[in-house]
């Protein structure tokens, strides 16, 4: 394969993981998604994106440019469908294949898609019969459809989607569905991986039906199918399997021919029985390939892999680690953000809205409410048990007058297996004092704007006057001379007085990791501001203040999301203060991939973000606040 930019969905699954490493050998850039952390065995070439792939958004696809995209991603049950797989089958099967195709449809860069589908597609009339058969139906293209369950439906659906596809974007990219038959590999949720998991446990296997013929595909003939697939120039419905039907009764001798002692047990069932292979003429013709995997190799390979597992216990399933935003107030826009950030690591990852205000509006759109006790009178043993109790694994502060308090306390609760994202309390400090951090930074030699605590230690003015700790934009006094300057200081409790300067304001949101590193910045103009907020604010991008605004963070040596405040006049850039969390109007940010929220809770779950690259859209954005209505029905209030 040529050196292509390929994008796999479901990369983590037990296709994927043989897939992608032969990918990168032939020297293709991959990006991976999955709900899966990212495996171990990955080249670190690799991009990476966990979470929910419904959540992907139409820039980070862009920014990648994928010319191929293999779809791999679904769920599904081996055995029956359960009643609970109704929504699953629809979320992770129906509802993503069609919102990946609608972000990767219109990509100028994709030329190829390569679906993998199923045989549950055809009619189980063709190869499910009452008594056992002598011989398997080797299934062609062409034969009749009638998907037998929920999974084969969605598998139809998606085909027909690129069915669809083909008649308005044909001369832009071509897809292929390949209807693979019995897979089973190493680390898989297969017949086979369950048999060698019980056996090796010296347990007895249920044996369903032994007289049933399948096709059984071994993954790393399905990855390398995909793979030739992909690089051909088949278009349509093509049949990817061995075209050898085996009895189940096979894979039990063979098992038996490496557990002498097992023991299998026949179980009654009144499940059909199957007799199917894949008729794999027009795959040959089309690619010119065949698997190469039967039953006798690769059985001992999955042996080996699940006697290599075992020694190392594997850890238990963890519950979801929920969320905390403490002081959530109003700020609906920052739950629902950290909602979409959560849910891109596991569905049910629960974000808490903590307040001490019980009718906080914050907890009506949060998928719970803390009515929280004052920072103040808090003790943080027993809000350490309240988290636990919880499950609440990390934190954001979300209001300048309790980071210190959370920062101070950080240590403590990182102890107790509870991550809180905010900066170390020295570099709090120096935040929260607008005249510590002015003094800082003209010391550094930055290009900061001084403050004093008098303005005859500025000059002549005119001034701005605020209130030294605190929102500065409250009580503000702008462009007064030094009598104005020191009447507008009597309403205020600690005032401090700067140079008045002209210009644009701007903010600079950025994120940095546990050892300071900044991960990404945007700049966006604040185009409209109320009580130090912006209303209306538009992303704009400037590689000369991005540099100084880099010099400035790395300076501070913060953690987290963070809100640089600044003024851009006659004299370049020129910093106000710095807010070490998460702003008002910093989702505008995230609209263009600083994903400040997601990378503070990879980072948070242990995950290396350094393979969570930054990619900045190519558009901009213009955020306008404004109230919405939500209603509430039922039970809900």
């Amino acid at each position: 394969m040529k050196a292509e930019r390929l994008f796999v969905s479901g990369g983590a699954g037990v296709i994927g993981l043989e897939m992608i490493p032969r990918l990168v050998a032939r020297g293709a850039t991959v990006l991976v998604g999955d709900l899966k952390p990212r495996p171990e065995r990955y080249p670190s070439s690799v991009y990476y994106r966990q979470g929910d792939l419904n959540t992907l958004s139409q820039g980070e696809l862009e920014a990648f440019a994928p010319d191929t995209f293999i779809h791999l991603a679904a769920t599904f049950e081996r055995s029956t469908e359960s009643y609970a797989f109704w929504e699953e089958n629809f979320s992770h099967n129906v509802r993503l294949s069609h919102h990946l195709m609608t972000m990767a449809k219109d990509l100028p860069s994709l030329h190829r898609v390569v679906f993998a589908s199923s045989y549950l597609i055809y009619d189980p009339a063709l190869y499910q019969f009452a008594t056992p058969q002598a011989h398997a139906v080797a299934l062609k293209e062409s034969d009749p459809i009638l998907p037998r369950n929920l999974t084969g439906m969605a598998k139809l659906a998606h085909e027909i989607e690129l069915r669809f596809l083909e008649g308005f974007r044909s001369a832009a990219f071509t897809s292929a569905c390949a209807r693979i038959f019995r897979g089973y590999g190493c680390n898989s949720r297969d017949v086979i991986s369950r048999w060698v998991r019980a056996l090796l446990a010296g347990e007895p296997i249920s044996v369903f039906r032994p007289e049933g013929i399948f096709d059984y595909i071994y993954a790393e003939d399905s990855a390398e199918g995909l793979i030739r697939l992909a690089e051909s120039s088949v278009t349509g419905i093509i049949n990817l399997g061995t075209g050898r039907g085996r009895r189940v009764q096979e894979v039990v001798e063979i098992l038996r021919s490496h557990f002498p002692q097992m023991r299998a047990d026949e179980a009654s069932s009144d499940i059909p029985f199957e007799a199917s292979q894949a008729d794999t003429s027009a795959y040959g013709a089309g690619v010119g390939w065949s698997p190469v995997y039967d039953l006798e190799r690769a059985i001992p390979e999955i042996i080996a892999y699940e006697k290599a597992k075992r020694p190392a216990q594997e850890k238990p399933a963890q519950l979801p680690r929920h969320v905390l935003i403490t002081s959530a107030s109003k700020k609906v826009p920052m739950v629902r953000a950290l909602q979409d950030a959560a849910h891109k690591l596991h569905p049910d990852c629960k974000v808490i809205a903590g307040d001490i205000d019980g009718n906080a509006l914050a907890r009506y759109v949060a998928d719970g409410f803390w009515k929280m006790p004052r920072i103040a009178d808090g003790e943080a043993h027993a809000l350490i048990a309240a988290c636990r109790e919880r499950n609440i694994r990390t934190i954001f502060p979300s209001r300048d007058g309790e980071l210190l308090f959370w920062a101070e306390q950080r240590e403590q609760f990182a102890q107790q297996g509870i991550d809180v994202i905010v900066s170390a309390a020295e570099a709090v400090c120096t935040c929260l004092d607008k005249l510590a951090f002015a003094e800082f930074g003209t010391g550094q030699g930055l290009p900061f704007i001084p403050a004093a605590e008098h303005p005859d230690a500025l000059g002549n003015g005119p001034f701005v006057v605020k209130e030294r700790y605190g929102a500065g934009g409250r009580k503000i006094g702008l462009n007064l001379d030094r009598t104005a300057a020191l009447e507008h200081a009597r309403q205020l409790e600690h005032p401090i007085y700067q140079p008045y300067v002209s210009g644009q304001e701007i903010s600079v949101d950025a994120w940095a990791d546990r050892s300071h590193t900044i991960k990404g910045l945007v700049l966006r103009r604040r185009d409209e501001v109320i009580d130090g907020e912006s209303q209306v604010t538009t992303t704009f991008h400037d590689n000369a203040l991005l540099a100084i605004a880099l010099r400035v963070l790395q300076v501070l040596q913060l953690r987290g999301p963070i809100v640089l405040q600044a003024i851009l006049g006659e004299n370049g850039l020129r910093v106000i203060e710095c807010n070490t969390r998460f702003g008002g109007a910093s989702t505008t940010s995230i609209a263009v991939g600083l994903d400040s929220l997601y990378w503070s809770l990879l980072e948070s779950s242990g995950v290396d973000v350094n393979n969570y690259p930054f990619t900045r859209a190519a558009g901009e954005v213009r955020q306008v606040r404004v109230p919405s209505d939500i209603y509430l029905h039922g039970s809900t209030f």
